[in-house]
Order: C-alpha cells, then sequence, then structure tokens
C-alpha cells in the first residue's frame, strides 16, 4: 500500500521546558519518597514525617526551578554572545566566511563546485547565512536557544507534582498505614513517569517503567534503612 503523501512531523524538543519537566518530575518523586521514608524509617512521628515532606517539596521546587533558571539563563547569555561574534565576522569579513563555509561543505563530502555555489548562495542572505554558520559551526540555532523562565516554571511545577505523589497519605490521614500507601503510590508514580518518558521517546514503555521504578525503589531503601539504623535518638 503506497501513500499518496508523505508528511514527516517533529516534535519541537529545543526548548529547555521538556528536559526541565522530565527532570523535575522524577527528581521530585525519588527526592521526596525518599526524604519520606528517611524520616519514617527513624519513628519521630506522623507530624514530623508530614512537615518533613512538605519542607522537602517547597525547597526542592523552588530549589530546582532557581537552578534551572540561572543554568538555563547562563547557557542562552552565551549562545547569544558566540551568535553575535559570528554575525560581526559575517558583516566584516565576508570573503573569509564564504570560503570558510565553502571549505566546511567540501568536508562534509560535497562536491567542490556545488560547495562553491552553495556557499556564495547562502551569503546573500543575511539572515539565512547567520543560521548556517552558527548551526555547521557551533552547533547552535539562533532561534531556539531556550527560555530561562519556561524551564524554571516547568521545573518548579514537575518537581512539586512528583514530591506531592508520596506524600499525599501523610497529608489526609493520620491513620491506617501511610508508609505502605506511600510506597504504593510512589511505585506507581514512578512508573507512570518511566511510561510517560518511554513513550515520549520511543525507547520502549515498559523498560523505561522498570527502570525508573527500580531506581526510585533503590533510593528510597536506602534512605528508610538509614533512617531505621540511626533513630531519632
Amino acid at each position: 500500500m503506497q501513500r499518496d503523501h508523505y508528511g514527516e512531523h517533529h516534535r519541537k524538543i529545543s526548548e529547555g521546558w521538556i528536559r526541565a519537566s522530565i527532570f523535575g518530575i522524577s527528581d521530585g518523586l525519588v527526592t521526596n519518597i525518599s526524604f519520606i521514608l528517611g524520616f519514617a524509617g527513624a519513628n519521630p512521628g506522623h507530624n514530623v514525617v508530614r512537615l518533613a515532606g512538605l519542607a522537602a517539596l517547597v525547597a526542592g521546587g523552588f530549589s530546582m526551578g532557581s537552578g534551572e533558571y540561572l543554568s538555563m539563563r547562563a547557557q542562552k547569555e552565551l549562545f547569544e554572545y558566540e551568535i553575535a561574534v559570528e554575525r560581526q565576522a559575517l558583516a566584516e569579513f565576508p570573503a573569509a566566511e564564504q570560503k570558510e563555509l565553502r571549505d566546511l561543505f567540501v568536508s562534509r563530502g560535497i562536491d567542490k563546485e556545488l560547495a562553491e555555489r552553495l556557499s556564495t548562495d547562502l551569503m546573500r542572505d543575511p539572515d539565512l547565512a547567520l543560521r548556517t554558520h552558527t548551526r555547521e559551526e557551533l552547533g547552535i540555532d539562533p532561534s531556539a536557544t531556550g527560555s530561562p523562565w519556561s524551564a524554571a516554571y516547568s521545573s518548579l511545577a514537575a518537581f512539586s507534582v512528583g514530591a506531592l505523589i508520596p506524600l499525599l497519605p501523610w497529608l489526609f490521614t493520620s491513620s491506617g498505614n501511610p508508609i505502605l500507601w506511600s510506597l504504593i503510590l510512589g511505585a506507581v508514580g514512578s512508573a507512570a513517569v518511566g511510561a510517560a518518558i518511554g513513550w515520549f521517546t520511543k525507547r520502549g514503555i515498559i523498560r523505561w517503567a522498570f527502570r525508573q521504578m527500580v531506581m526510585t525503589a533503590f533510593a528510597a531503601g536506602v534512605t528508610f534503612a538509614v533512617g531505621r539504623l540511626v533513630g531519632v535518638h
């Protein structure tokens, strides 16, 4: 069966919010279930564990958000500086930049005559020349240097959601077995986060779900054992 029309669709993944969201929700879940179970292992009382979990959620969320903002801002300003350097070089030394682009095309296996024509045509459009040079030489797209605020908001929100999942039993009840419920919610949340990553990356939903669960279980198990060993005294 043949298709009359082929449409290739790519998701826009160059912005910083995707990485920040994935890392944020995973980190929030692993961090807070470990934090909660570490405190619970010491058996300090329900209210202490709840307070610790809330503190970890708030502190971790703002730490992640500010960290993402600062790192993305530094990266963005570095990219913008390098783009400005390239823009100035194109304006001051167009012949040298055209030769540099031609030689780059030749090194990629393009015929010398064709490389000469391509580089000459590209240099006629300043914006196209800048995009081509920055992509080929620096691996940067001038139109996609990332958004620090988007990364910060996404990271803070995602971390908070992830951190809230194992904290829910400690917020709404003081009876029963909140440790067990934290474990159940943490396992379900880990599997869901891993499955979402596997679906998004197209690298296997089950594999990613299992990987995320193992990492979460290991971190939570270690901190619970430390809390149990040390105790409140």
